[in-house]
């Protein structure tokens, strides 16, 4: 999907433990992630909460030694001794929430989520059935994905969700949809999306004209939408798409605020791409299905470059999305074979 539509104002991305302003008191901050998409960005206000002085923090990156080591130089070097005073944390995915609980302990500091994201991010973080690597290796074999060295690569990389994310707090404040909250004397509405998540938080404030969006709305790649062992019936693509249709409500001149890639205008563009790109995928993994197919055997024709088992689980997730909202409306209908394997084909 082309971008040229979009507009990025000349703000430069700061490296990690840096910052750039966005406006006064409000800092963009960028931490590396060990993966292909290689950063996250996070927010950080200057705010007064709970009788204390300090920042809000909005998502945090992932838990690893790097992530901890930019923190500390951002902390020494730009805090200038003020603490952070509340973590919001906009979904449960690593690199939103890894270090949210260091930090909050370190702070001592609440932390801000919906309630779903909270409760999800718990259990995963637990490795509870249902969450583990072998049931996601169960959950893809079921789709197709046999080969045994494949398998074997997934069993490899381990409890991924736990390596990043050891621990949350154990308590909580609930964020809900339509909710204002006050941060840096502005006021900032709370906005819930589904499909890549189950309560998704973004935050937009009219008066500075900002859209703090996390993965909901990202400017050159699409947001991940896949179907996992815990909820294998899920149906994430028509949650997506009419999260984003609300989110085309606000002004053309939000300036969005994403989780991955550069702060753009444009967001009705970016919306009406993203509706379009959803739509044309659906139409080929329509033709796909004249013969009968596995997520997984979709996953090549939808991805054509080779994937490391970190692309692979969001690609076979993400197939079979596609698959599942076909099957949903009726276009597919799904057969499974007396050893449990799972195809789609025409109706």
């Amino acid at each position: 999907m082309s971008d040229r539509a979009l507009h990025y104002p000349d703000i430069a991305p700061p490296s990690s433990g840096e910052w750039s302003a966005i406006a006064p008191g409000f800092y963009w901050l960028r931490m590396p992630l060990p993966f292909a998409l290689n950063h996250i960005n996070l927010w950080l206000i200057r705010d007064h909460y709970d009788g204390r002085e300090g920042y809000t923090l909005i998502d945090t990156g992932i838990h690893d030694a790097t992530t901890q080591q930019c923190w500390e130089g951002l902390i020494a070097q730009r805090l200038e001794g003020l603490p952070i005073i509340r973590v919001i944390c906009t979904h449960l995915h690593p690199d939103h929430i890894g270090l949210a609980a260091w930090l909050c302990e370190r702070f001592n500091c609440p932390l801000w989520m919906s309630a779903s994201e909270y409760g999800l991010g718990r259990l995963l973080s637990l490795g509870v059935p249902g969450t583990d690597t072998a049931s996601l290796c169960q959950h893809f074999a079921r789709h197709g994905m046999q080969a045994p060295a494949r398998q074997a690569e997934l069993q490899a990389r381990g409890e991924h969700f736990q390596r990043y994310v050891p621990t949350l707090p154990t308590s909580y404040i609930r964020i809900e949809a339509g909710q204002r909250l006050v941060i840096g004397g502005h006021h900032w509405r709370v906005l819930i999306g589904r499909g890549h998540s189950p309560e998704h938080v973004s935050l937009y404030c009219e008066d500075l004209a900002l859209l703090i969006a996390g993965d909901m709305l990202l400017p050159r790649i699409s947001t991940n939408l896949s179907v996992f062992a815990l909820e294998p019936e899920a149906n994430p693509i028509p949650q997506f798409l009419d999260s984003i249709a609300h989110y085309s409500e606000l002004p053309a001149t939000t300036l969005v605020l994403p989780a991955h890639g550069l702060p753009f205008q444009g967001m009705h563009t970016r919306i009406e791409q993203l509706k379009i790109h959803h739509a044309l995928r659906l139409r080929e993994v329509l033709a796909e299905c004249a013969t009968p197919q596995s997520a997984y055997s979709i996953t090549a024709s939808m991805f054509k470059r080779p994937l490391d088992a970190h692309q692979l689980t969001f690609a076979i997730g993400e197939a079979l999305a596609h698959l599942h909202c076909l099957w949903q409306l009726g276009a597919l209908r799904r057969e499974q074979d007396q050893h449990g394997q799972i195809r789609f084909v025409c109706q």
